[in-house]
């Protein structure tokens, strides 16, 4: 049989105590933030395998738009950059989405007319780019000339 017996010092034991709970909220803290950042990206992407799914991903996000893509186009993703790939992949990274990780892949360009832009109604167009059946990258734009581009997220 063996005995423990152990002298109990209360600075010890505070330090302890503190020790445990600073762990304790980092290990929160770090939980909160993948929770966040998985959120996030389920948002942004998804795997899409027909034009419904396509269509209910953007109304997830908010969009109202038609039932059938207006434009559908292969698309190689670069190797290399240009500066207009670059500064498009900024909108990508910005929302989760990388298209670096691709380089060289054929992928399919999807865009739907959007019903319901609080700006563009006529002009807005939103484009998802997707590689076997994952969504890789998009984008909310206008179809004017002096048009913008913006990520999928819907306007606040």
């Amino acid at each position: 049989m063996f005995i423990l017996t152990a002298k109990f010092n209360k600075r010890r034991a505070i330090a302890a105590a503190v020790a445990l709970a600073l762990v304790l909220s980092v290990v929160v803290l770090v939980a909160g933030a993948r929770d966040r950042a998985n959120s996030a990206s389920a948002q942004v992407g998804a795997v899409v395998r027909d034009n419904a799914e396509r269509v209910a991903y953007l109304k997830k996000l908010g969009w109202a738009v038609e039932d059938v893509a207006c434009d559908e186009q292969a698309v190689t993703i670069p190797r290399e950059f240009s500066e207009v790939y670059k500064r498009y992949n900024e909108i990508q990274t910005a929302q989760g989405f990388d298209l670096t990780k691709y380089g060289g892949a054929e992928a399919v360009r999807y865009t739907y007319r959007i019903t319901n832009h609080p700006v563009e109604d006529a002009n807005a167009v939103a484009d998802i780019i997707v590689y076997r059946n994952e969504i890789i990258a998009g984008d909310v734009q206008s179809a004017k000339l002096d048009g913008f581009m913006t990520g999928l997220a819907f306007p606040k």
